[in-house]
């Protein structure tokens, strides 16, 4: 059969930038009291693109009987699931990758855990080889930026600030990895325990601070030690910021925190901030950055992750 011009864009079209892969638990091993790592097997995972960095991810869970109700394998397979009755809907949270190696069929997945308070943690508390999810992931298949990343530091960037609490801790410790061996970076990372300090393999230029929650006295809340190490690395950076800035409230308990400025737009004044977690922990460093510090608020990304006492889709 001849294949017409027409066809094959047609055929290119209906390429998804993001699909589902079906997966399987392969391993799991605990990296920490707060972490662990799942790492997942697929007979398609060849076909997962390897993005790097923050790159994100949705992991479909099973229903409490164990099914995935089913979404298709095209890009529209959110909306397939809207679609379905409530009691259908399989839970879905969003993850960072830790890593992928297609030819071995294998993706890491760090996650957070907190008892059996979300269906997420449930379910990793519990995973062993051979439990089922799905993960709507990058599509190699597909000819173009995927998007799912934030992490764009500007040309002539000389000194990168990574700031975040533990759902953070992920994408950060994937881009801290991959950074140039002349990278200069401070890195802060607040954790529920000392124990949570994770090894990571980091240029000698990259300074990474892990802070504690378990340490700070019973109560400790997300950013009670996150904002005034900012504070303080900001003023050891000598980060040199004009006037502060006008900055528009954001209602996080009513709308998302998500600040991402485009590459063209940002200044090459040689400092970048990219900054994630908990949503008003999150604006709490937006304000410190822009209006107190007057750090130009092109050269910050700022990412509420997620918001005390409300969940994610699913």
């Amino acid at each position: 059969m001849t294949v017409t011009t027409e066809q094959t864009a047609e055929q290119v079209e209906d390429v998804p930038a993001y699909r589902p892969f079906d997966v399987r638990v392969l391993r799991v091993r605990r990296l920490s009291p707060s972490f662990v790592r799942i790492t997942f097997t697929g007979d398609d995972l060849a076909l997962f693109a390897d993005k790097g960095n923050d790159q994100r991810i949705k992991v479909i869970l099973p229903l409490p009987d164990g099914t995935f109700s089913p979404i298709g394998q095209g890009s529209d397979w959110y909306q397939r699931w809207r679609t379905l009755p409530e009691a259908l809907r399989n839970p879905i949270r969003t993850y960072t990758v830790r890593a992928v190696r297609q030819a071995a069929g294998e993706l890491d997945v760090d996650f957070v855990l907190h008892g059996d308070s979300s269906p997420a943690s449930r379910w990793a508390t519990y995973a062993a080889p051979g439990h089922r999810a799905v993960v709507i992931g990058p599509n190699a298949a597909f000819d173009g930026p995927t998007g799912g990343q934030e992490w764009a530091p500007p040309a002539g960037t000389t000194h990168l600030l990574l700031a975040g609490d533990e759902t953070a801790v992920p994408a950060i410790a994937a881009i801290a990895e991959a950074l140039p061996a002349d990278a200069q970076a401070t890195i802060l990372l607040e954790v529920p325990e000392a124990g949570d300090a994770l090894p990571l393999g980091l240029a000698p230029g990259v300074r990474v601070v892990w802070l504690p929650r378990d340490g700070a006295g019973e109560g400790a809340r997300h950013g009670d030690l996150l904002v005034p190490a900012v504070r303080e690395a900001l003023r050891e950076l000598a980060v040199s910021g004009g006037a502060p800035a006008a900055l528009e409230d954001v209602d996080v308990d009513a709308e998302i925190l998500w600040e991402v400025p485009e590459p063209a737009a940002r200044p090459g004044d040689g400092f970048y901030a990219w900054l994630a977690g908990e949503a008003g922990m999150v604006k709490l460093l937006r304000r410190l950055l822009v209006q107190e510090a007057g750090v130009d608020r092109r050269s910050v990304a700022f990412m509420g992750y997620w918001r005390v006492g409300r969940s994610e889709l699913g």
